[in-house]
């Protein structure tokens, strides 16, 4: 179980730095769809591995991944609200959208992680 935990812990971490360092490189102003879709890409394929190493339950590990989507986004409205606090007015409506993307993510890549899962014969 503690391992399983440990798991999830290290594949948010791994989807935070995954899908953040290539979006907190982008200046606010110029992130785009293609970057959003990225993200979604990128997020996926965290998902597909989380869902064929870790014996975790499918939703556990689709809220898990997706949640490290809006997290990284937090962390960059906290970063640019400091610099400039006119910045990220409408962030709540920045993290519904980030979340939407994880979920966009994750659920297809941990759908195919499961089925990965099940050809390997893993339960």
């Amino acid at each position: 179980v503690k391992s399983r935990s440990w798991g999830l812990v290290w594949s948010f971490l791994a989807g935070f730095l995954v899908v953040g360092v290539p979006y907190w490189r982008i200046p606010y102003n110029k992130a785009t769809s293609s970057a959003v879709m990225g993200g979604a890409i990128l997020i996926g394929m965290v998902a597909l591995i989380t869902r064929v190493l870790i014996d975790a339950r499918f939703p556990r590990v689709v809220l898990v991944v997706a949640a490290a989507v809006p997290a990284a986004v937090m962390a960059r409205v906290v970063v640019d609200t400091t610099r400039d606090p006119t910045s990220h007015n409408l962030w709540p409506f920045e993290l519904i959208i980030a979340f939407l993307v994880g979920l966009t993510g994750t659920v297809p890549g941990t759908l195919v992680g499961s089925v990965f899962r099940r050809l390997l014969g893993k339960r």
